[in-house]
């Protein structure tokens, strides 16, 4: 048998071979998927300041230099974070429904995905969308479908930043305690507020933040829509 053929031998007893290690490699494999959902796991374990190249690399076990191997930069990571999120975003109902319907599914999903991620608003709402594939095809469909709704072409971008402000403000009334309107011991000074926080808390039905979306999101749809030509 030739030499590179041979299998590898015990070095105690050349007649056995040598067994393989057992158990995993030594090194993990690593590919964007895992390391999008470990920075997710640390950001929302430890908030965005406990997203570091160092500390993805732990959670991940491998040297930060395997990490460097896929992303040159917590940029790149937030970059990958990005687009994950906005794949989990509805956008199915352009094209299949009325622009005012497609919105209001839109938004309502994009809320929803945002809701369980908060700590990443205030970096994703202000993160350059270059080499983010995901969150580039959202913004076209919503352009397409707002576009062929009628909307002035100078105006479809300014609409779609109207609408997330909203719903990124919206996203964290979802988490938000039952009680932060409850005015305390200054109630009886704040009557009219007062009234209205409980008039809302009587209605118990639906809960406030939904409520409160709902409203918000159909005044924007309504204004929205008198820009069409």
């Amino acid at each position: 048998m030739p030499a590179a053929a041979r299998p590898a031998t015990d070095s105690r007893h050349p007649e056995i071979p040598a067994k393989r290690r057992a158990g995993r490699p030594s090194s993990a494999v690593l590919d964007q998927a895992g390391i999008t959902s470990a920075a997710l796991r640390l950001i929302g374990k430890n908030g965005y300041d406990g997203l570091t190249m160092a500390a993805l690399a732990r959670s991940l076990q491998v040297a930060p230099s395997a990490l460097y191997n896929h992303v040159t930069s917590k940029r790149d990571v937030l970059v990958l974070v990005e687009d994950h999120l906005a794949s989990l975003v509805d956008v199915s109902a352009f094209g299949t429904e009325p622009w005012d319907e497609a919105v209001r599914q839109w938004a309502w999903s994009y809320r929803d995905v945002f809701s369980k991620h908060t700590p990443l608003i205030p970096v994703i709402a202000v993160l350059p969308v270059t080499d983010a594939p995901q969150t580039l095809a959202m913004y076209e469909t919503v352009s397409q479908g707002l576009r062929e709704a009628g909307f002035p072409q100078e105006r479809i971008v300014s609409s779609i930043v109207a609408l997330e402000s909203f719903i990124f403000g919206s996203a964290y009334d979802v988490t938000a305690p039952a009680d932060i309107f409850d005015p305390g011991s200054m109630a009886e000074s704040t009557p009219n507020f007062t009234a209205a926080v409980r008039s809302l808390a009587e209605q118990g039905h639906e809960r406030p933040a939904n409520v409160a979306f709902s409203l918000g999101l159909e005044a924007l749809i309504s204004g929205l829509g008198a820009l069409r030509k």
